[in-house]
Formats: C-alpha cells, sequence, structure tokens
C-alpha cells in the first residue's frame, strides 16, 4: 500500500488526476443529494408569517440588538431542553430575515418565551428590568412607550414577500388594519386570526388608546415558539 502510494507521489500528473477524481467524487456525494428533495428544510405545522404587528416588533428587537444577548436557538443538549423546550427547528425562522439563531446568551434564550410571562410582566421588564430581575443587567428602554411608527409597515411586508414570505395580497392590503386590530381589545379580530392563526391579540402595553412600540415588541415575544405543537412533531419526519 505505502509502496503505491510512493509510487505515485513521484508521478505529479497521475496524482493530480487522482485528486481530482477524488474531490469530484466527495463533491457529488455531497451535491447530488440536494437536488432529490424538494427542500432542506423539514416541515412542520403551524408555521405562518408575522403578522404587521408582530413584524414590527420584530423589527425593534433587532434595532435594539437584543439578539446580541438572548439567542433564539434551542440546542438539542438535555440541560437546554430541560430549561427552555424542543430544540429549535429550522421551519421555525424560516420567514426571518435575518434570523436571530446563535448561542450567545448574557440573559436567557428566548425561542419558547411565548405566553411564559404576562404582558404587564414584559412591559415592567423593558421599562426597569431590575423591578423584576433583580440581578439584571439589561439596558432601560423606557422610550419604547412612543407611539409606532406604522408608515412604512404595507411596503416592508413587500418587500418580504420579495424574498420569499408568503404574503398575500390580502395580506398586504390589510396591514395596516391588522396592526391596530391586533393591538385593539375591542376590535373585531375574526379577519386577524383567519390570516394569521395563534395570533396573540389584545392591549400589551396597558394603553388601549395608542398602538406603540412596546405593544409590538411584546406581540412579537408573545408569540415566539407557539405556533408549533411539538406533540404532533414526528422526530423521524425532520431527517426527510
Amino acid at each position: 500500500m505505502f509502496i503505491k502510494h510512493s509510487t505515485i507521489e513521484k508521478k505529479p500528473f497521475l496524482l493530480l488526476v487522482l485528486i481530482i477524481i477524488t474531490i469530484s467524487i466527495g463533491g457529488l456525494v455531497e451535491i447530488v443529494p440536494l437536488y432529490t428533495v424538494e427542500t432542506t428544510i423539514e416541515r412542520v405545522e403551524g408555521v405562518r408569517p408575522y403578522t404587521p404587528l408582530e413584524q414590527m416588533g420584530r423589527n425593534i428587537y433587532v434595532r435594539e440588538g437584543c439578539y446580541l444577548c438572548h439567542s433564539q436557538m434551542i440546542r438539542p443538549f438535555r440541560d437546554e431542553v430541560e430549561r427552555y423546550g424542543h430544540y429549535s427547528l429550522a421551519a421555525e425562522s424560516m420567514y426571518d430575515h435575518p434570523f436571530q439563531w446563535g448561542s450567545k446568551r448574557t440573559g436567557p434564550d428566548l425561542a419558547r418565551v411565548g405566553g411564559k410571562y404576562s404582558n404587564e410582566w414584559h412591559v415592567a421588564h423593558m421599562v426597569d428590568p431590575r423591578s423584576v430581575v433583580p440581578e439584571s443587567i439589561m439596558p432601560t428602554y423606557p422610550f419604547m412607550t412612543r407611539d409606532l411608527d406604522v408608515d412604512d409597515v404595507q411596503a416592508h411586508l413587500e418587500t418580504l414577500r420579495m424574498v420569499g414570505v408568503p404574503y398575500s395580497d390580502e395580506m398586504v392590503a390589510s396591514a395596516v388594519a391588522d396592526l391596530a386590530t391586533q393591538a385593539d381589545p375591542e376590535a373585531d379580530h375574526d379577519g386577524l386570526l383567519a390570516r394569521y392563526p395563534k395570533a396573540v391579540v389584545g392591549d400589551f402595553d396597558g394603553d388601549p388608546a395608542r398602538v406603540t412600540e412596546l405593544d409590538a415588541l411584546i406581540a412579537y415575544m408573545q408569540m415566539l415558539g407557539t405556533l408549533v405543537d411539538f406533540a404532533d412533531v414526528d422526530p423521524s419526519s425532520l431527517e426527510q
């Protein structure tokens, strides 16, 4: 074996040909299977585009750099699953631009934070984190009580549709109305819930007369991890 290898190394042209053949075989083994599958993202029920209010809240989340201290990726390790819940699936972030995966955590992972705390808790935590978590080093965000800028929400959904998020014409046309409806506890939510199942509706910041940045941010956080019923997820199907 070693004698043959030594012979090959002494013949540069033969060595080059064999290297090319080896790399080609390796490349084909990795590339060809990708053409035989419809998608590399596992299929799970429940994942949908963000509501206009949730999307605006997500924009604020990214704007303020929340992802720098809070990942949204639960890794498939026992300690993480026991603390945070089911490990993260790629499908849950398929409409995220940009996605918030990562492992850097100064605070807890937020992939499953939806429904874990009340709206009132989130308001107190954003305005004065130490009031609910005394050891917190998180900055304060009292300015988020200002009115939410909704002028570009419709254009934002149209832009996201250009990169593959399946917003329908109806969703885009109803964007401003849906945003206001979700934050209004007295509104008729039937149309909104038909377009965006499992959307959390109602007053988020304690001031139903206004739609604020806190309304948007809390609406986004209250839906994180709530769309997929993991009791119905078959682990074997995620390998297809």
